[in-house]
């Protein structure tokens, strides 16, 4: 029977970069938490390779973003080549802005960073314990908690933890999810893969012109760390088993290659498509690859679960804490379950432009004698693989997003009109209307207005000072004067002001002076769905501090 049982606030289970975010962020709130993870060591598979703008913007608040740069690639490789093998000429390329090079809407750049070099910083960012070896296998609700059975995967007892709250974290095959009986929607297994990490002198063929994936016919290469190994993606060959691996490898590289490949890893994995049916059951939440499994094409997926628990810390911390009511919790799943589900539309949309790409090429090569020494017309804008639109575009609509003028927002069925984005994704225009992210503005020389944001709600208006009589009752809140120039780009006149949650997304918007003397107040009241007199003050990191590393 399991023994030394142990109390926290929140218990993550999951220890990749979505759970990883989330201890580093409840850290910040001042929550008690403990994370879990089944392996015995964090992972060492590149896997996910793309930590995009917004969520660099993210790590930006947590001061991780120097430490991230300094082990990725340099922005020249924020690009993607197809080739006809590794060593050809590009016949087609697309920049991935906001990686790439800065972007005017972002006081952050995304990075070509692999998983196993990200993990580290991520886990160095907060100091609440971690288990490595510890398995969930059991998990049980009652009125004050959850209690989760952990086996020691070393041989160790096991335990028995109870915690207020349970943040699933644990990957598309989720222990969590499964346990709770929680269905999948969409199109379930693609195919089943490869990645191959190996060593070999390739960089004559990509020194010159750079990436971060180079697709080919023959499967996907891409770099893992500067000056380091490569790593091959491809389906998995029926003989797994037996395979001749550095042979494999070599082949795909092409014929003409004559490189030998020193393979240093193999693994095997299931390329799943689909959204979990629930994100929220009980006093449980499911985040990342546990609510939503989106194929990499695109780098959407990792990046994606890192935007879940930015949405939830800040609820669990108001639910923990007390300054908040159990109705802010549920709006996770209203805000998160549609931009999932578009989140997946879009990845599976990158897929098959893949391969229509890759199939252009193919008619283009059977329509002449050899192949043709000719670029081929890509079918999506220079900025499709930017997906601004889907990355800083999200709109929120929810009872944690009040209508113009602080009013409360209209009764809707969960999830209904929660997003009016372009089509594809590419396109964002900045927009201060409540809901969505607060646009990067500069509020001086080297502060943006995402640099205003933490662990409170802020208040942005070119007039503080009427605003500052209210702030009595508002809670955890902090007021900044939002220059003048920037108040017609945010909808305001010169007394009106914006309410950002604590997770950059506006909550309220006012157009000139508030209606009550109690305005603000009753704004913070409503989105926690608490009441203003019982929400507690955090504390604040110094104001004005610059938080980009």
């Amino acid at each position: 029977m399991p023994v030394a049982s142990t109390q926290v606030d929140v218990l993550i289970v999951g220890g990749g970069p979505v759970g990883l975010t989330a201890r580093a962020l409840l850290e910040r709130w001042g929550v008690r938490t403990l994370l879990v993870e089944k392996h015995v060591d964090l992972s060492p598979f590149p896997r996910s390779r793309l930590v995009n703008v917004r969520t660099m913007e993210i790590y930006r608040g947590l001061g991780l973003t120097d430490r991230i740069r300094a082990a990725a690639f340099a922005p020249e490789y924020g690009r993607v080549r197809f080739r006809d093998t590794l060593y050809d000429h590009d016949f087609a390329t697309a920049a991935m802005v906001g990686v790439n090079a800065p972007v005017p809407e972002s006081p952050a750049i995304g990075v070509v960073t692999s998983q196993d070099r990200l993990e580290p910083t991520l886990l160095a960012a907060a100091r609440a314990p971690v288990r490595f070896g510890s398995e969930l296998v059991g998990l049980e609700e009652d009125a004050e908690g959850i209690v989760a059975v952990l086996a020691d995967r070393q041989g160790g007892e096991g335990t028995r933890v109870r915690a207020r709250y349970l943040v699933a974290a644990d990957g598309a095959n989720s222990t969590v999810r499964q346990l709770l009986a929680i269905g999948t929607a969409g199109p379930g297994e693609l195919g089943s893969f490869t990645t191959v990490v190996f060593d070999a002198d390739l960089g004559h063929w990509s020194d010159r012109q750079p990436a971060g994936v180079y697709f080919t016919p023959n499967g996907s290469f891409g770099p893992v760390h500067p000056g380091g190994s490569w790593s091959w993606f491809a389906p998995t060959p029926e003989d797994a088993a037996g395979a001749d691996w550095p042979a494999l490898v070599s082949r795909a590289l092409g014929p003409g290659a004559d490189v030998r490949a020193d393979v240093l890893r193999v693994q095997h994995w299931a390329m799943n498509a689909f959204v979990a049916e629930r994100f929220h059951h009980g006093r449980v939440l499911l985040a990342g690859d546990a609510a939503h499994a989106i194929p990499p094409i695109g780098g959407l997926g990792m990046n994606t679960g890192v935007a879940d628990v930015h949405n939830l810390c800040w609820k669990l911390a108001g639910a923990v804490q007390g300054w908040a009511g159990a109705g802010l919790l549920e709006t996770y799943a209203t805000e998160r379950e549609p931009v999932a589900h578009r989140t997946l539309r879009q990845a599976v949309a990158n897929a098959r432009l893949m391969v229509q790409v890759l199939t252009r090429r193919r008619e283009q090569a059977e329509g002449a004698e050899g192949m043709p020494d000719r670029r081929l017309e890509l079918p999506w804008s220079e900025r499709y693989f930017a997906q601004l639109g889907l990355v800083l575009g999200v709109a929120y609509r929810s009872g944690a997003v009040l209508a113009e003028d602080g009013a409360a927002p209209p009764e809707r069925a969960d999830g209904a009109d929660q997003e009016r984005p372009d089509h594809d994704g590419v396109e964002y225009v900045p927009t201060a209307e409540p809901g969505h992210r607060m646009p990067h503005l500069w509020l001086t020389r080297d502060r943006s207005t995402l640099d205003a944001f933490g662990e409170w709600f802020t208040l942005l208006t070119p007039d503080p000072v009427p605003w500052e009589r209210q702030t009595t009752a508002a809670g955890p809140l902090r007021i900044e004067a939002l220059p003048a120039e920037h108040a017609d780009l945010c909808g305001l006149g010169p007394h009106g002001a914006l309410l950002v949650r604590p997770d950059g997304h506006i909550g309220a918007r006012w157009r000139d002076r508030p209606p009550s003397g109690s305005a603000l107040g009753l704004a913070v009241a409503t989105i926690t769905g608490s009441t203003a007199t019982a929400l507690g003050r955090p504390k604040p990191n110094p104001a004005g501090r610059v938080r980009s590393g």
